[in-house]
């Protein structure tokens, strides 16, 4: 009887509660709603790029790659507070270097400056993401909850993250907080030549070896093991805080620091040592190991933006962040953006761009790491480079949405190119392309 009386009397409170506060919100003041109607984003990208310091073939080797990546975004009102966005993303790509985890499975000579058309030329990546937001009564405060998956081939990626953002001053001052937790786990490839001597140890006895003839040192016997864990953890945190210092100014810092734990290393891209003779099948040059990195890596990155407008016309923005690890990486990142509005509807933007990295403490060129060292890897990413990027976007903008596609209203258009060159030789072109609709 006594638990059916507290039972009882926690019923009424929260009866009396809900009701006080249906009372109130009838006779409160009218609450804009964070988003008015539901809005769809279609996306796409053509990225294209070329180099011959492939990873997979050791430090050398096409880098050519062409990857198509349409996306869909629709971010739905469930109420005045609450907004819930899905994000869904295709990535179809062909890579000359990843077909080379086996050159020998097309028709040509296998080469580590041709492509082969075999199974490994190609793959998909599928991503999707649910994001939950919620706003205060005062659009003061924001909450939102994020969950991801990913998958390809040879991984699956799970995600989960939130963030907290609080606005004071009138709006004029921004503090965000943001988390997140990914957890990944591979399906390990290796590189042909390699698999015989891994898990099913029957090295040159295998079956592929009795279809193909060694040519130098023909006795050939690398030292190679397969990974004991395929899993990867990665763990962000980021710290942003926004400012209007006057009506022209706004400026902005970030904070974000990333640790990774797990298999950190690539286990199809190969490694040449200088102390081991050389061994090749047909033109290509097999394997002395794979890369091995440590299972942890510490990032951080500080950066900050600061935005001026000119005035109607022009806008200036400018972007710089530094970041280091503990594999001995630095980096500095600067842009620009110069936003020209040639009318009421048309922007155009033109960017640049440029980076510069050190070395990480475990890279070296093809054939110059020795057998003795623990760690090692000739993925040019982790070489030190510069890089410089050249941007031209174009946008249209119409918030009547005068034009209508059965219930949905165009909102707005963009278009933008991208060339990048690094100074070891990579070059890439991006093209992408954007349709906003809101939904009546």
């Amino acid at each position: 009887m006594k638990k059916i009386l507290i039972l009882s009397i926690l019923f009424l409170l929260i009866s009396f509660g809900y009701a006080q506060e249906k009372v109130q919100d009838s006779t409160s003041v009218y609450k804009k709603r964070v988003l008015e109607n539901v809005e769809v984003d279609f996306l796409t990208s053509y990225y294209t790029q070329d180099g011959s310091n492939a990873a997979v073939t050791g430090g050398i080797g096409t880098e050519e790659l062409t990857d198509i990546a349409p996306s869909f975004v629709i971010s739905i009102p469930l109420n005045d507070d609450d907004v819930l966005t899905i994000d869904a993303s295709v990535s179809a790509y062909t890579s000359a270097s990843s077909s080379n985890i086996d050159p020998f499975d097309g028709n040509d000579l296998a080469d580590p400056f041709q492509a082969s058309s075999g199974a490994s030329s190609g793959d998909v990546w599928i991503n999707v993401n649910g994001i939950y937001s919620h706003s205060s009564d005062d659009r003061n405060t924001i909450l939102s909850a994020k969950v991801s998956l990913a998958k390809e081939y040879d991984y699956v990626s799970f995600g989960v993250g939130g963030t907290y953002t609080k606005l004071f001053n009138e709006k004029n001052t921004e503090l965000n907080v943001n988390a997140n937790v990914y957890l990944d786990k591979w399906k390990a490839l290796y590189p042909i030549e390699l698999s015989p001597f891994g898990a099913l140890d029957v090295g040159l006895n295998s079956r592929f070896f009795n279809q193909h003839s060694i040519s130098g040192n023909s006795n050939y016997n690398p030292s190679f093991t397969e990974f004991d864990s395929e899993g990867r953890n990665s763990y962000t945190l980021g710290l942003g805080f926004s400012q209007i210092l006057s009506k022209k100014l706004q400026g902005s810092l970030a904070l974000d620091l990333v640790q990774q734990e797990g298999l950190l290393s690539t286990p199809f891209q190969r490694v040449y040592f200088s102390d081991v003779d050389d061994s090749f099948i047909e033109n290509f040059h097999l394997a002395d190991d794979i890369e091995r990195l440590p299972d942890s890596r510490f990032k951080v990155a500080v950066g900050g933006r600061l935005n001026y407008y000119i005035n109607e016309t022009f806008v200036l923005r400018t972007y710089y962040r530094y970041y280091f690890d503990d594999w001995g990486i630095s980096s500095h990142t600067a842009s620009i953006e110069l936003p020209i509005k040639i009318s009421s509807k048309f922007t155009l933007y033109p960017s640049y761009r440029f980076y510069s990295q050190t070395a990480a403490d475990y890279f070296a060129p093809y054939e110059q790491h020795l057998s003795t060292e623990e760690f090692y890897t000739s993925d040019y990413d982790l070489s030190e480079f510069n890089a410089n990027q050249y941007g031209f976007g174009i946008s249209y903008t119409d918030i009547f949405t005068n034009f209508r596609l059965w219930k949905f209203g165009l909102k707005s258009i963009d278009l933008n190119f991208h060339q990048y060159e690094r100074n070891t030789g990579l070059k890439a072109s991006i093209i992408t392309g954007g349709l906003k609709f809101v939904l009546d």
